[in-house]
C-alpha cells in the first residue's frame, strides 16, 4: 500500500442484518480459503453477530462490520479476546478481518485494522495478536504494514494447519 492512500472506511456494531450479508459475503470459497473452505450456516452468523454486540457493550470492541464509501458492507474487523482455550493466546486480544473478494487488494484490510488498533488502545488494550494460517500472505502482507512482530509459530490442533502468532505493543 506504499505511495497509495488508504479508503475510508466505516465501522458499525454488527447488526441483525449484517449476520446475512456476511453469510453471503462468505459464501466465497477464495474468502473461506484460510477458515475452513467454506461458508458458515446463516445461524453462526447471527450468533456471531449477537456475540460481537455483547463484546462492544463489555469492553468497548468487537469486530466491527466494515462499510465501504457507498454504504455496502464488505466484511468485518475488530478484537475480540482470543475465543479458544486449547491452544494458542489464552487470555489475550485478537484483531482480524476478513473481506468480501471484491475488496481484496483496495487497501479496506489495512485500513479498518488501523481504525481497530486506535478503538482498542482507546479502550485501554495494551497489547494485541493476529493469529494467521502460515500459507495466508495477504493477511500476513497486512500484519508487517501494522508493525506487528512475529512472536511464534503454531499448528491448529484441528486441521493441523501451521500458523503465526503475531505481537504488537500498543502502550
Amino acid at each position: 500500500m506504499s505511495g497509495r492512500s488508504l479508503p475510508a472506511v466505516r465501522l458499525r456494531v454488527p447488526t441483525d442484518e449484517d449476520a446475512l450479508a456476511w453469510h453471503r459475503i462468505f459464501a466465497d470459497p477464495d474468502v473461506m480459503e484460510f477458515h475452513g473452505g467454506r461458508s458458515a450456516e446463516l445461524s453462526v452468523y447471527e450468533e456471531l453477530t449477537a456475540r460481537q454486540r455483547r463484546h462492544d457493550a463489555e469492553h468497548g470492541f468487537c469486530f466491527w462490520t466494515i462499510l465501504d464509501d457507498d454504504g455496502e458492507v464488505v466484511g468485518f474487523t475488530g478484537a475480540q479476546p482470543w475465543p479458544h482455550t486449547d491452544f494458542g493466546p489464552v487470555g489475550e486480544i485478537e484483531i482480524g478481518w476478513r473481506l468480501a473478494r471484491t475488496a481484496w487488494g483496495r487497501g479496506y484490510a489495512t485500513a479498518a485494522a488501523r481504525t481497530t488498533l486506535e478503538r482498542v488502545k482507546a479502550a485501554g488494550v495494551e497489547q494485541v495478536v493476529a493469529m494467521v494460517n502460515a500459507r495466508n500472505e495477504r493477511s500476513i502482507a497486512v500484519i508487517r504494514r501494522l508493525g506487528m512482530e512475529l512472536a511464534e509459530s503454531f499448528t491448529t490442533p484441528v486441521g493441523k494447519q501451521q500458523g503465526y502468532c503475531f505481537r504488537l505493543a500498543l502502550a
